[in-house]
């Protein structure tokens, strides 16, 4: 799962670097895309960086800059669409995917922790 999760991230990044190389070259798109460009592509790398965390703590920590990334991105996809930036069945399946692999991150997050917080409640007894 942890290797499939880096290569999808790694897909998304290239996907989201095409779609900026497909932007207008006009002000508001060339500001878009570079916020998108930023939280797009950090998705995958700090995906990448949590799976090197040190503890379960910091995983957790790292996997939540993850889906803050993720949910950001998805930010900067609607504003292309609605600011009718790229047509909208151009920019609709990379949204799919930034709102699942938000939906993913977030769950994974709420996951760890309860595990911990059962590791932590199993060392008590």
């Amino acid at each position: 799962m942890e290797q499939e999760l880096k290569d999808r991230t790694k897909r998304f990044a290239l996907r989201i670097m095409n779609l900026v190389d497909a932007l207008p070259k006009t002000t508001s798109a060339i500001a878009i895309g570079r916020q998108i460009i930023r939280s797009g592509t950090s998705v995958g790398a700090n995906y990448r960086a949590a799976c090197r965390g040190r503890s379960k703590a910091e995983f957790i920590s790292k996997l939540g800059i993850v889906a803050e990334e993720a949910d950001e991105t998805c930010f900067w996809l609607e504003l292309i669409i609605e600011g009718n930036l790229l047509p909208q069945s151009k920019v609709q399946p990379l949204l799919k995917e930034a709102d699942e692999l938000t939906a993913i991150f977030v769950s994974s997050i709420k996951t760890s922790q309860q595990n911990q917080k059962s590791k932590i409640g199993v060392q008590k007894s």
